[in-house]
């Protein structure tokens, strides 16, 4: 049992959270340039790292591209066995790129349900994850659907024994980028008005294909970026530029009363910098004081 070593004991959870992986049938390059096949097998890569540490995988959505089953068979191939060989749940959020029907046969394995909404809740350890469908069919805005939000109500009527996630992937923050105001998640003030006040932690979003943050009805908001590809936020203005690079995802930390994102680039990088696990059982080891002088003492130049 590893021993505390600061403020705070360990993070009850562990969350993965992934988004906009855009996948298309037979894996073909997105827009015949991004191999967003690779990509994910690289962010599949830096996962495997965590093991069983990891309760669950999220993505929120934009899974396929243009809602193709070969596409959605094809991100499932890569996400399940990580997920089964970590014991984490695996769960799969309704995006604007994607199609209804496809995303329940290829990702739940559920049977075609006339266009309704793609909403579920899993458990993990305590943890409520809702996810919920934010897109509007034949459009790429978004709204939760009237049947969508009474169904959220019901689910939030009892709290969970640590607590409820939201995944959804039209994040309910502003961004700076201006065209995406058009593509944004519509009356967000009747989302507000059933999630103030409950048990919900945290809101995970996508959508925006850049890693940030910001907070809604008093709740924190955590939008992971796209492992296909990256908005440039800092583009000439009222420009919106997609650039094949900058890709990551999001790692969540449940702590007993706080909640840590944090973003993971995706790729192979030079290490520069470290530890190694057999250092940490030496600091372990020693006592507190012991500790600072062995670890935070300056050592001469």
């Amino acid at each position: 049992m590893a021993v505390q070593l600061g403020t705070y004991p360990a993070a009850t959870h562990v969350i993965a959270h992934l988004s906009d992986t855009h996948f298309l049938d037979g894996g073909a390059p997105l827009g015949g340039r991004v191999d967003t096949v690779g990509a994910l097998a690289q962010a599949a890569a830096h996962l495997e790292h965590l093991g069983s540490a990891l309760d669950a995988i999220v993505v929120t959505g934009d899974v396929a591209d243009i809602g193709e089953p070969d596409a959605y068979r094809r991100v499932r191939a890569v996400l399940e066995p990580l997920a089964a060989a970590a014991d984490a749940s695996l769960v799969w959020v309704m995006g604007n790129h994607d199609e209804r029907d496809a995303f329940r046969v290829g990702l739940l394995d559920q049977d075609p349900a006339a266009d309704a909404p793609v909403n579920h809740v899993t458990e993990v350890g305590g943890v409520r994850l809702i996810a919920l469908d934010s897109s509007v069919p034949g459009y790429h805005h978004g709204a939760l659907e009237p049947e969508t939000l009474e169904w959220l109500d019901a689910q939030l009527s009892d709290p969970a024994p640590q607590g409820t996630v939201v995944a959804l992937h039209h994040a309910p923050i502003p961004t700076p980028i201006a065209l995406m105001d058009v593509l944004e998640l519509r009356r967000q003030h009747e989302f507000a008005d059933v999630i103030r006040g409950r048990d919900v932690r945290l809101i995970l979003g996508g959508h925006l294909h850049y890693p940030t943050n910001g907070s809604f009805a008093g709740i924190p908001v955590s939008v992971a970026g796209a492992t296909a590809y990256t908005m440039d936020v800092s583009a000439p203005a009222r420009a919106l530029v997609g650039v094949d690079g900058g890709r990551s995802f999001n790692l969540v930390h449940l702590f007993e009363g706080h909640v840590v994102t944090s973003v993971v680039p995706i790729g192979r990088h030079a290490r520069v910098a470290g530890f190694e696990a057999d250092f940490l059982d030496e600091i372990e080891s020693l006592s507190p004081a012991d500790r600072v002088e062995r670890f935070s003492r300056k050592r001469p130049a």
